[in-house]
């Protein structure tokens, strides 16, 4: 499949994350590394803002937050389709309660993106794949998109064409800037 270009974003460190506390559609402020975080995406993307591209956010506050920065004030529009996979019954739990709670899904699932999509109640990787997906086919040309860790590694494993067990193990990088185009990824820090 070919899509137009995007520049991916994944929002800035949130508290939870520097709690290892899953988020899912879950609400957690930057922390003042996130917004440095946000700052530098916002020095990556200045020449290309300069392009007027078409700009894409999650409607979830920390990427709407770092949206607002690292865009350098440039409108977006926000959509529902680039929310984080919903994690069920494992959203506001730490990264060790889960494995506590539910040692056997934890235990099968090494990589976050299996875990959250395997959680009880959550939304699971097919339901989560197609949105992506279905978002990035809406594309008419190049667009930026400020989204979440999650959310990205499966987007760029689309752009890309890797298998669900490669995706899960890609990075998921903040303050940086994914370029995806022609089918492979390059990663502006």
């Amino acid at each position: 499949m070919q899509f137009p270009k995007i520049w991916l974003l994944r929002h800035g460190q949130t508290e939870w994350n520097a709690e290892r506390r899953i988020q899912g559609q879950l609400e957690s402020p930057l922390t003042p590394l996130g917004v440095q975080h946000a700052r530098r995406q916002a020095a990556l993307m200045a020449p290309v803002m300069e392009q007027a591209p078409a700009c894409y956010a999650s409607p979830l506050g920390r990427a709407q937050q770092t949206a607002d920065i690292a865009l350098g004030g440039a409108p977006f529009v926000t959509d529902p389709r680039l929310a984080e996979a919903f994690a069920g019954d494992f959203q506001g739990m730490t990264l060790a309660e889960v494995a506590a709670q539910y040692p056997q899904i934890h235990g099968e699932n090494p990589y976050n993106l299996d875990l959250f999509c395997e959680a009880p109640g959550g939304e699971g990787y097919d339901s989560f794949h197609g949105r992506i997906l279905d978002f990035m086919q809406s594309l008419t040309g190049p667009s930026v998109v400020v989204a979440h860790g999650l959310l990205g590694q499966v987007m760029r494993g689309i752009v890309c064409g890797l298998s669900r067990d490669r995706m899960a193990a890609l990075p998921n990088g903040q303050g940086c800037v994914y370029v995806l185009e022609n089918g492979a990824e390059t990663v502006l820090e």
